[in-house]
């Protein structure tokens, strides 16, 4: 029975309801599910990581984040939720998690002080997430990777020693181009040297303002991308300098930020979907 206050014959409350009631069955449930785990990283040992997807049985497109230099902290797992929101089932693994727990910044001073991460370990790391990835029964069967900063060298990286991702995105990555004097024994090898083996398409997003790389260094990458026949889309920014997606920082720059996403996720939609 409709019950409201009548008003020149008509009945207010009542209507409204009714129409409040169609606008809710007219939505989409949403729903998430984030959570700290642990998984094996490089040589089977365990690191902690942190997963977020969509509720429901998908299938969907999977992407590993690799955090930056200022370390696992919580702009990742904002954006790791943020993936989960568009469709994506995401992780998002501590490379720093064998310096011990702490605050990220602090966690992220010890690991700089002892020189940074291994490349090698890196790489384990990240295989094991993709294969974290992949064993769920969710999955489309398409994995891919995404980093800024060192994580985007390090995900460039990764995508030149393994054959079991779709794409990858390096934003902003420093050092894939290193002189002979950066090289160190945990980071004996330049990422720009193994370009010939990239495995899957590659997007770059780069501030012209940056000077980790310059644009000199993204030049001298773009170079050796096209004389390997790589296939890439190099996106290149005025008015932006390193970390221009970071909205908690004065680098943040909001026009090519929201383009830069808008291009991260047509990206991934082209090569990741089934």
């Amino acid at each position: 029975m409709l019950r409201g206050v009548a008003q020149g014959g008509m009945m207010v409350a009542s209507t409204i309801t009714l129409c409040v009631d169609r606008e809710v069955r007219r939505m989409a449930y949403e729903g998430m599910i984030a959570e700290t785990m642990s998984i094996n990283g490089d040589k089977h040992e365990p690191i902690s990581a942190y997963s977020a997807r969509p509720l429901g049985r998908g299938p969907f497109p999977g992407i590993v984040l690799l955090h930056h230099a200022p370390g696992w902290d919580e702009w990742y797992r904002e954006t790791t939720r943020k993936f989960a929101h568009h469709g994506y089932a995401a992780i998002s693994h501590n490379l720093y998690h064998r310096a011990g727990e702490g605050k990220a910044e602090d966690v992220a001073a010890k690991v700089r002080a002892e020189g940074g991460v291994a490349d090698a370990q890196v790489i384990g790391d990240t295989e094991g997430a993709v294969a974290w990835l992949r064993a769920q029964p969710y999955l489309n069967g398409k994995v891919g990777v995404w980093g800024t900063c060192s994580g985007g060298r390090q995900a460039f990286l990764f995508a030149c020693n393994t054959k079991s991702i779709d794409a990858v995105v390096d934003l902003w990555g420093g050092r894939v181009v290193m002189s002979r004097e950066e090289l160190t024994p945990k980071q004996p090898t330049a990422p720009i040297e193994f370009t010939k083996n990239l495995s899957c398409p590659l997007l770059g997003l780069f501030g012209n303002e940056d000077r980790a790389p310059t644009p000199e260094q993204v030049n001298q990458h773009e170079a050796e991308l096209k004389k390997h026949r790589k296939q890439y889309e190099f996106h290149r920014y005025d008015g932006a300098g390193h970390g221009f997606f970071y909205y908690d920082r004065p680098m943040y720059r909001l026009e090519q930020a929201l383009d830069g996403w808008q291009k991260v996720f047509a990206f991934l939609k082209k090569h990741l979907a089934v």
